[in-house]
């Protein structure tokens, strides 16, 4: 629940400072960006910090390695935040982050119906948990399908001319 909290709770004064004329931010695909990037940096902490050892213990026994799987997301998961900030990089963490999201599911699902605990709290029950991951999946794929749209339509508008500069005009002249 923490990540969807942190989700929103970053993304929404993101969306308030856009709205009140922050230039940076008056596109909502920008606040939406850096409320993943916030939501991404803590999971990605809590691989290190805190939850590891839960986290090792979500990972089905069927996959070796578990606590260098719980490294590799949780670099991945931060390579992904920092990746979202720039713009030139946030489409391609934007897609990384939505098929880390979903190679990552199934330890959810193994958390879930084994009755695992995470930080000594029941881990969140599968249905919840689904809705919660379909929301993360959403706003990553959002960010993603944005950035494309906003390419092919700057690919398929005709180049500006530029007026030509002070130099060419008086080598004209």
């Amino acid at each position: 629940m923490a990540p969807l909290i942190v989700l929103v709770l970053v993304t929404l004064p993101l969306l308030a400072g856009g709205a009140a004329g922050v230039r940076q931010l008056r596109l909502w695909p920008v606040a939406l960006r850096g409320g993943l990037a916030a939501m991404f940096v803590v999971t990605g902490v809590s691989h290190f910090v805190g939850l590891r050892q839960d986290l090792i213990n979500m990972i089905p026994p069927a996959l070796p390695a578990p606590g260098l799987l719980v490294t590799v997301t949780g670099v991945l998961e931060l390579a992904g935040a920092a990746g979202l900030l720039w713009w030139r990089t946030a489409p391609w963490a934007a897609g990384g982050l939505s098929a880390l999201l979903v190679a990552m599911f199934p330890a959810n699902v193994y958390a879930a119906v084994e009755r695992l605990t995470l930080g000594g709290a029941p881990a969140t029950p599968l249905l919840p948990r689904t809705l919660m991951q379909l929301v993360f999946l959403a706003a990553t794929l959002t960010v993603l399908a944005h950035h494309m749209r906003t390419r092919r339509r700057n690919l398929t508008r005709p180049a500006k001319r530029l007026p030509p500069s002070m130099a060419s005009l008086r080598a004209r002249g």
